[in-house]
């Protein structure tokens, strides 16, 4: 079964309404320059409308490790996801697992990036743009991704539930991670929308 997370959640009721979608975790933006950020407050109190076995990722862009400590001091987050230019020594300095954003600028060598991030539990693909980390909104060439990766790949970028089943049948992701595509406004979900993306990649992964 394919699994589903849904980024840059602002609001607790928007993390209850990915829980009953059915979704398998919820994204936590603390990069200040996000329309998706969010205090580590605003975090804690998300926590607190998760239901049972719903995932929590935090994620950062460069962020200085003694502040990234400081979310995890106060934040009991699961999962941690690191969207900028983040070492592999850097990602596991925390002790916590990891998923490492590639953002996908022309042709790259995954595999190589795999084996250099070989402890991270998978491997985000998320398209690139120059002014903004993620929640784009914009797709990349799925082409350039190439099969058998030596860890878990996780789909980002553009995805909405008009295109999530082709997204699925082309790229047989592990995951997908959808932000900007299930929103009414920046950083406010609608959960109609995440209902219907939930629902058509679990569809689609049924069919492949």
């Amino acid at each position: 079964m394919i699994r589903v997370k849904i980024c840059g959640i602002t609001r607790p009721e928007d993390a209850r309404a990915a829980a009953a979608a059915g979704a398998d975790a919820i994204g936590l933006v603390f990069h200040p320059a996000s329309p998706r950020a969010v205090s580590v407050a605003q975090a804690c109190a998300i926590l607190e409308a998760l239901p049972p076995f719903v995932t929590s990722v935090g994620l950062f862009v460069d962020t200085a490790p003694e502040a990234v400590a400081g979310v995890l001091a106060r934040c009991p987050l699961d999962l941690l996801q690191f969207h900028g230019d983040e070492a592999p020594a850097y990602c596991g300095a925390f002790g916590r697992p990891y998923i490492k954003a590639i953002r996908m600028r022309g042709p790259l060598d995954l595999e190589a990036l795999a084996r250099a991030y070989h402890d991270a539990r998978g491997l985000l693909l998320d398209a690139y743009a120059p002014a903004a980390a993620g929640g784009t909104g914009l797709t990349f060439d799925w082409s350039l991704i190439p099969g058998g990766l030596a860890r878990p790949l996780v789909l980002a970028g553009g995805l909405h539930p008009g295109n999530v089943a082709e997204a699925v049948r082309r790229v047989r992701p592990y995951a997908l991670d959808v932000s900007s595509g299930v929103e009414a406004a920046p950083g406010i979900k609608d959960a109609a929308l995440i209902q219907a993306f939930v629902a058509n990649a679990r569809r689609a992964a049924e069919d492949v």
